[in-house]
């Protein structure tokens, strides 16, 4: 059983996506051991510059890098990573299971993004779409499509 970790900048505040996460995760504990962690986010003020910005993901950064275990396979959710398929998203997660990776990371970034460092570290960059979603609302879509691609690896009915 391969292990699932969502590193995610932000705490979840409102109660409607706090339920959401809470049933994915729960779901998930048929296939998978997963372990969310939050990462503090970084303040600044309303109107920043592009280098606080920069300054803001670089913060962020160097909490996810520090929470990331060794030997992981380390996937940065962003806009410009590669777009699949939910079949081809379970079959990824399943040929990293067999690659021997015992643990998938996947990364959220801040309401800024990631920072070009922790990009750096992905295995593969994964994209839901060229569309921005609110990053709180990204741990529900995300933790959505994993349950969905371990249904379609076991053949459930929950994927159509």
């Amino acid at each position: 059983m391969i292990k699932i970790t969502v590193i995610a900048v932000g705490r979840l505040k409102e109660k409607y996506l706090c339920d959401a996460c809470c049933e994915y995760i729960k779901r998930l504990g048929l296939y998978s051991k997963l372990n969310v962690v939050e990462i503090a986010e970084e303040r600044c003020g309303d109107n920043p510059s592009a280098s606080e910005i920069e300054n803001v993901k670089q913060k962020e950064g160097q909490r996810i890098i520090a929470k990331i275990p060794k030997g992981a396979f380390v996937v940065p959710m962003c806009i410009e990573g590669v777009q699949l398929s939910s079949e081809d998203f379970a079959k990824k997660i399943e040929s990293t299971a067999v690659a021997g990776f015992g643990e998938i990371v996947f990364i959220i970034g801040g309401s800024f993004g990631l920072s070009d460092e922790v990009k750096a570290l992905g295995n593969i960059k994964l994209s839901f779409g060229k569309l921005t979603l609110p990053h709180q609302l990204m741990r529900v879509v995300l933790l959505e499509q994993i349950y969905r691609a371990f249904t379609i690896l076991n053949h459930t009915k929950y994927h159509k």
